[in-house]
């Protein structure tokens, strides 16, 4: 009996390190999500920011522009 008593601690044992171990996967893949998803936000950001940049060198220019023909 002892020797049952035994196993059955041990496998209690590595039934809790399989499941750390299955969480910690879990984890991992939920933060290298996470990031994935920041990095796409911040190339969204920032083409979002050279899209603003160009349309205001463009109103610049016509404003200039109309500016000139009105003199």
């Amino acid at each position: 009996m002892a020797i049952l008593a035994a196993f059955g601690r041990g496998g209690a044992v590595l039934a809790l390190i399989l499941l750390i171990v299955a969480l910690l996967k879990q984890l991992i893949v939920l933060v290298g999500f996470l990031l994935a998803i920041i990095k796409f936000a911040i190339v969204v950001v920032f083409i979002a920011m050279i899209v603003m940049i160009a349309l205001a060198i463009l109103r610049d220019r016509s404003r200039r522009k109309r500016e000139a023909e009105d003199v």
